[in-house]
């Protein structure tokens, strides 16, 4: 399919299955771009949970008094899956093209006391398993940081190959 065609690939059908529609491209909030081909790969910059243009939560994972729970920042990072797919889409039009998910990265806004950010990331590990089959299976990072853009709790990027 080339980047004009509207078809829905087998892959949105699946998303929708989730309850999941594919969001347009963030735009980026600063100077980059959302993603990048080189070869048979596209590198995704680094995704953060926006919704409808918006974060819909802020602050670290596991913060005492009012921070981020790890359930909550699980489903973010699924939502960030999700909005690198958009971005992998808008450079190679069709997500059927995608033949492995390589790499994951991930990165939490944690609380100094915070060690779940593996279980974090799997929100965004399983959303790409569940929607790519084997081809969502990759290799990952997960790592605990003090602050993310926006404050968001999460921020995940990608590598996918494609034919």
């Amino acid at each position: 399919m080339s980047a004009g065609n509207t078809a829905v690939s087998a892959v949105e059908t699946r998303l929708a299955g989730l309850g999941i529609t594919l969001p347009d491209v963030a735009p980026p909030v600063a100077a980059y771009v959302p993603a990048v081909v080189t070869g048979a790969y596209v590198y995704t910059s680094g995704q953060l949970p926006f919704i409808e243009g918006k974060l819909p939560a802020s602050g670290k994972v596991g913060a005492p008094g009012g921070g981020i729970d790890a359930g909550t920042a699980t489903s973010l990072a699924a939502t960030c899956a999700v909005n690198a797919l958009a971005a992998i889409k808008s450079q190679i039009g069709d997500l059927d093209r995608i033949t492995r998910i390589v790499k994951v990265v991930g990165y939490v806004a944690s609380d100094p006391s915070f060690t779940g950010q593996p279980g974090v990331i799997n929100g965004a590990s399983e959303l790409l398993g569940a929607v790519l089959g084997d081809a969502g299976v990759h290799a990952r990072s997960a790592v605990g940081v003090s602050v993310l853009p926006l404050d968001s709790p999460v921020e995940v990027e990608v590598i996918a190959e494609f034919v």
